[in-house]
């Protein structure tokens, strides 16, 4: 009878437990999606300092999260941080090394610091990456701008 006693009391604290988890995880989520979404409306409305700060909370609460961080990423650019920007398109790359999107966001930052040579090879890369993926037509167009930045480079 003790023995019965003590299993329910083991299986009702296993099951406070993983509601107590689930809960937790539901809150996260439902806070984390509140800064995400006025995130959002905030870059779209050009508020990017607001943009950034509600990314930045975002991160704090998931710091993995590459949209995020690439979101965040055009939001300092927007703003002229283009050297915070490029340690955030860095970072995605770092955990996510076939994510195209960071590589051409980087390309972009580094064109705007004037490293035109730096982006070539991160443009490069995001071709060489689209190429693996199949991602033929959107290779090609890479091609296309780095030919563009190639004859630019000679003008110059």
């Amino acid at each position: 009878m003790e023995s019965s006693q003590t299993s329910n009391f083991i299986a009702a604290f296993i099951v406070l437990i993983s509601l107590s988890i689930l809960i937790y995880l539901a809150r996260r989520t439902i806070i984390t999606d509140k800064y995400f979404q006025t995130g959002i409306n905030l870059y779209q409305q050009k508020d990017f300092p607001g943009a950034e700060a509600a990314f930045r909370q975002v991160i704090a609460i998931n710091s993995t999260n590459d949209v995020v961080h690439l979101l965040l990423g055009d939001a300092l650019i927007q703003q002229g941080k283009v050297d915070a920007a490029i340690v955030e398109f860095q970072d995605v790359i770092k955990r996510a090394p076939k994510k195209v999107d960071a590589y051409l966001r980087l390309a972009q930052a580094l064109m705007q610091q004037q490293k035109p040579q730096e982006a070539v090879t991160v443009l490069q890369k995001a071709q060489d990456l689209l190429q693996k993926q199949r991602r033929v037509e959107q290779a090609e167009k890479i091609q296309q701008l780095l030919q563009q930045i190639s004859s630019a480079s000679r003008d110059a």
